[in-house]
């Protein structure tokens, strides 16, 4: 007794893959003017932060890395650990690969910020967008990561630009949901009572709502940050250079020296990023408490 139709679905649906392609490729070929131009400038951008970070001395760098886990820290102890990784990453000779995955991290967290915040107010205001613009971040945040390569590439090229988007994409998500979050949780009476004693709506926001999200908001820039970060190995797939790249060709020759020294670097920079944005994040959570 044939028993096929237990386990086989059965129906498919004729989905025309090959249709979807052509109109894809067809629409970046049409505005291809227009993505040259977004092109350009992100590759700009990336180029001038890349231009800052070598300018600055090692020593400088290091020293300011050094500077600041103390400070947030309040531990002499952590300043040195941080800069002394940041120096070992130099002392491998990845020195300047750090500086090109910087560049790239720092311009997707740049734009991700830009759009993202103000883009998470707005949706706090309102329950309606908030209904509609929640599965939309769940499928942002779901998809994945590999997926956002393939319109990068196809519209901007291989190399910088595309990694900035795929990773912007990637790692917008977290600074529009706790930017949301933080304002929502805010007391509405905290809220009235500036609007009572005579604040517009604009400035309740500016000098109530925000100020008292910051802890929740720090805290969806550090989540931004390490999303970007977590992005750089795949985002060499499509040309972006730096750190991610050492490891890909790590990977690609099995060369696992090589891999294991640039994942490490990058797990440095990653930690490094971490525990001084959550330093802000509790300066931030302090202030907010009166303390």
């Amino acid at each position: 007794m044939n028993t096929d139709w237990l386990y086989d679905f059965p129906f498919k649906i004729p989905i025309d893959l090959g249709a979807i392609d052509d109109a894809v490729r067809g629409f970046s070929t049409k505005y291809d003017s227009f993505f040259n131009v977004i092109r350009s400038a992100l590759n700009g951008f990336v180029n001038s932060i890349y231009n800052i970070l070598d300018f600055i001395p090692w020593f400088v760098l290091i020293l300011l890395v050094f500077i600041a886990g103390w400070k947030l820290s309040k531990k002499i102890s952590t300043g040195i650990l941080y800069g002394a990784s940041l120096f070992l990453i130099g002392a491998v000779g990845l020195w300047d690969l750090m500086n090109e995955t910087l560049s790239i991290v720092i311009a997707s967290v740049i734009i991700s910020l830009l759009l993202g915040f103000p883009l998470g107010i707005l949706i706090s205001t309102s329950d309606r967008a908030d209904r509609i613009v929640r599965p939309i971040l769940d499928t942002m945040q779901t998809m994945p990561v590999f997926v956002y390569l393939i319109p990068a590439l196809l519209f901007f090229g291989l190399g910088k630009p595309p990694a900035v988007i795929a990773t912007t994409i990637y790692a917008i998500v977290p600074i529009i949901r706790l930017t949301n979050h933080g304002i929502r949780q805010i007391d509405r009476e905290v809220i009235e009572a500036s609007l009572a004693f005579g604040s517009t709506k604009l400035q309740s926001l500016v000098k109530v709502q925000i100020p008292q999200a910051l802890p929740t908001i720090m805290a969806g820039v550090n989540q931004t940050l390490m999303m970007a970060i977590g992005m750089v190995v795949t985002t060499s797939m499509i040309g972006a250079t730096g750190l991610g790249m050492e490891v890909l060709i790590g990977v690609n020759r099995v060369e696992i020296g090589r891999g294991l020294v640039s994942g490490t670097a990058v797990v440095i920079i990653a930690v490094i990023l971490d525990r001084i944005t959550q330093g802000f994040v509790q300066r931030s959570e302090v202030r907010s408490d009166g303390k």
